[in-house]
């Protein structure tokens, strides 16, 4: 079997497994699909795409790529790949470049002011164009940062939700790479030659947290090998009677802990059902 192939089935079991675990998709769902032009979403798209050919489920999908507006901007080379494959696609212009750093002091972040910016264009757009579910492109590795991020500064134990509905109700947000490792995602990005668009904008941070917490995985991996599948893991495996949440003991109706729920075990198999490659 050819690399690309093999690596094209064991992306397409991650991101099916991922689906069906959470209900992300359903008959006569119209999917918008985020194209940034990164690769990732380059990656759920082209997955998105070969399983719905393959699904029993009907659904289809629309790619939505957003021009913020960015100097030297080029997005040619993603509507020309898009039109070669013959996607249902949307180009958006909205100058929020010149809001953001306007807004934001030099040498500060810009993505927490960026993405919800984006977000709203993107949000209205999906009510535009009828789509019931917003697809994002956050794989495994995204959603690890998030949780180290939340632990470390913020004082919360969360992480990325695969579904979720939007603040302003009106739309249903869906993560179908989360079981997806990010070096996966960069050898099959690079095996499929996706023309990826430069971020000129977040992406050029270098003083990003995320980036540095990225480091301390990294790192981790130094003194445990399979952390980020260790830690995917836990985000499965959680012991609510275990955590000091007052409410939640309170909705859940929780007793003291079982002794014997305090052993460390191994990481489970892979919780794999048959599904289409």
């Amino acid at each position: 079997m050819e690399p690309t192939e093999k690596l094209t089935r064991s992306l397409s079991r991650d991101l099916g497994q991922c689906i069906h675990d959470f209900g992300l998709i359903s008959e006569g769902d119209r999917i918008m699909v985020c194209l940034s032009g990164g690769k990732d979403s380059y990656t759920m798209l082209h997955l998105l795409e070969r399983m719905r050919k393959r699904s029993p489920v009907n659904y289809t999908l629309v790619a939505v790529h957003l021009d913020q507006g960015h100097p030297g901007y080029d997005g040619s080379p993603l509507e020309n790949w898009l039109k070669a494959n013959e996607y249902d696609y949307k180009i958006l212009r909205e100058d929020t470049y010149t809001i953001v750093v306007d807004k934001i002091e030099e040498g500060k972040t810009y993505c927490s002011l960026c993405s919800r910016l984006r977000r709203g264009v993107l949000y209205n757009a999906a009510q535009e164009l009828g789509c019931t579910k917003i697809a994002l492109g956050h794989h495994r590795d995204d959603a690890l940062e998030t949780l180290l991020l939340n632990l470390m500064f913020t004082g919360s134990l969360k992480s990325m939700p695969p579904k979720l509905i939007s603040d302003d109700e009106r739309n249903v947000v869906i993560r179908p790479l989360l079981y997806v490792a990010e070096k996966d995602i960069i050898e099959y990005s690079s095996l499929m030659q996706f023309p990826i668009l430069p971020c000129d904008l977040c992406g050029s941070q270098e003083n990003l947290m995320r980036k540095q917490v990225k480091k301390v995985l990294t790192d981790l991996e130094g003194l445990a090998p399979r952390v980020r599948e260790s830690m995917l893991a836990a985000l499965m495996n959680v012991k609510p009677s275990h955590l000091f949440d007052k409410k939640l003991w309170a909705t859940l109706n929780l007793s003291v802990a079982r002794e014997s729920e305090e052993r460390i075990s191994p990481l489970p198999n892979s919780r794999r059902l048959p599904l289409l490659s």
